[in-house]
């Protein structure tokens, strides 16, 4: 007994480990159906499910079917089969030997019925393995004997055969498959496919009925999002579908009056601050303060009026003008020549590297936004020690996306402080330091790339300084 437990627990290891590592590819194979179903939306979704059921369902109809009709089928055939033998058979016995050959003849070209001499010399092909062919088989030898002899082919002539006794005589009598066949093939294929066909409509119809509200309430959601107003949704049809429009069209008119007055209220605090420092700039160069006063008030009232101009900057939406093509290299071409000059003024450099050529739909107010924003922060914070800003700004696309790079000679961003960037009001206090602004640049660049499915990122320059990167995904680019 020890010998044999020995033999069998290597067996038992193998198993358990063979059963864990199919269980282990059911999982890893689940795991990736279940990521592919994650990419696709909705709509595809419940056409899948409900296209999956129909069949199973049509499926378990089927072999129901064919599981309740061959029975009734094989008995009927059978039937038949055993009623021609015992009329050939009884026809044969009342007729004279002479006339024997004319009677088998009759039969033949009236009723169908081929009769022939069974001889010991006969080539016998058996019946298929089919349940139909041998259930038919069966039911006839329980009517005629078991010594009945049933053939698929007789010397090579196909047909449905059954050999019969008249006295010491034997005769073959032959059926037409295509008469005792069990209904299928073609026939049965054509109907499968027609309706697996009226099927897959059926579900792709009451699947995009289900899918269209919710679909209409994706796309108004995605032009909430981007400032748009949507038009407001049907508060019709099903109850819960009532209720989930007439919140969402609440919550748009919300969100359009915030917008509204958040709008307004800007630009009364715009207008009432910008005119009193228009007169204390014209007051302080009327009065007879000495020139490095002047020059030190005038300075903190640009600076007050640029941080006056980056919030109204940073509260103003995106621009809701339909994307158009647009040529970028052109556009950045023209703007980068208007900052050359600014930089020059300030002391600074600007080189460019622009590939020709490329095209896209998008927002040009907004890739100008993007763009002085990249290079007004370049200029303030891309030098060290007051030296002169060495700025460079590239442009370089493919079939997919095209990048604009804008960078610097400063003293760059900690990795920790990256991912605070993009926050509103946040200055970098240990590499930028020694440099004014009001932290809003790249929160603005940031809230405009949002909406126009682009990415911002920063790294090193080689030999110092940073780089920072947009990148802008388009179906319309040509490099």
């Amino acid at each position: 007994m020890v010998e044999i437990n020995a033999l069998k627990h290597p067996l038992h290891q193998h198993v358990r480990q063979q059963a864990k590592l199919w269980c282990a590819t059911l999982r890893q194979r689940g795991t990736w159906l279940t990521q592919a179903l994650s990419q696709v939306d909705l709509f595809t979704r419940s056409f899948l499910l409900l296209s999956a059921l129909m069949l199973a369902s049509l499926g378990a109809w089927v072999l129901i079917f064919f599981s309740l009709e061959m029975g009734p089928r094989a008995a009927q055939m059978s039937q038949r089969i055993a009623t021609s033998v015992n009329l050939t058979r009884s026809t044969l016995t009342y007729t004279p030997i002479a006339k024997r050959q004319a009677v088998l003849r009759s039969l033949s070209l009236r009723e169908g019925l081929d009769v022939s001499m069974r001889i010991g010399l006969d080539e016998i092909e058996p019946l298929p393995s089919g349940r139909y062919w041998q259930r038919v088989a069966k039911l006839v030898r329980a009517q005629l004997g078991e010594e009945t002899i049933l053939a698929w082919s007789v010397n090579d002539v196909p047909g449905f055969w059954v050999s019969f006794r008249l006295d010491n005589e034997k005769y073959w009598l032959s059926f037409d498959r295509h008469e005792i066949r069990f209904t299928g093939g073609i026939e049965w294929l054509s109907w499968g496919a027609a309706a697996l066909l009226l099927s897959l409509i059926g579900a792709a119809i009451g699947v995009s009925y289900i899918n269209r509200p919710l679909a209409r309430l994706a796309r108004s959601a995605q032009l909430l999002s981007k400032g748009a107003s949507p038009p407001p949704l049907p508060e019709t049809g099903a109850r819960e579908l009532r209720t989930l429009n007439s919140s969402f069209n609440r919550m748009a008119r919300d969100l359009h009056q915030a917008n509204a007055d958040r709008v307004l209220m800007l630009a009364g605090i715009s207008h009432d601050l910008r005119t009193p420092l228009t007169r204390m700039r014209l007051e302080v160069e009327l009065s007879a303060m000495h020139e490095t006063g002047k020059s030190a008030i005038d300075q903190d009232l640009a600076q007050i009026e640029h941080s006056l101009a980056q919030l109204m900057d940073y509260a103003r939406p995106a621009s809701l003008e339909a994307p158009r093509a647009l040529s970028v290299s052109s556009l950045l071409t023209e703007l980068t020549e208007r900052e050359r000059c600014l930089t020059k003024h300030t002391g600074g450099t600007l080189t460019t590297s622009i590939q020709a050529g490329i095209t896209a739909r998008v927002s040009a107010t907004d890739l100008r936004r993007i763009l002085t924003n990249l290079i007004e922060n370049a200029r303030r914070y891309g030098n060290i020690d007051h030296e002169v800003p060495q700025l460079e700004v590239v442009l370089e696309g493919n079939s997919d996306s095209f990048k604009i790079k804008v960078s610097d000679r400063g003293p760059g961003i900690p990795v920790h402080d990256i991912p605070r960037v993009r926050k509103p009001f946040w200055r970098g206090n240990v590499a930028r330091t020694g440099a004014s602004g009001t932290g809003l640049g790249l929160a603005i660049v940031d809230r405009l790339l949002q909406h126009m499915e682009g990415e911002l990122t920063f790294s090193a320059r080689p030999g110092g300084g940073l780089t920072a990167q947009v990148e802008i995904f388009t179906d319309h680019v040509d490099g």
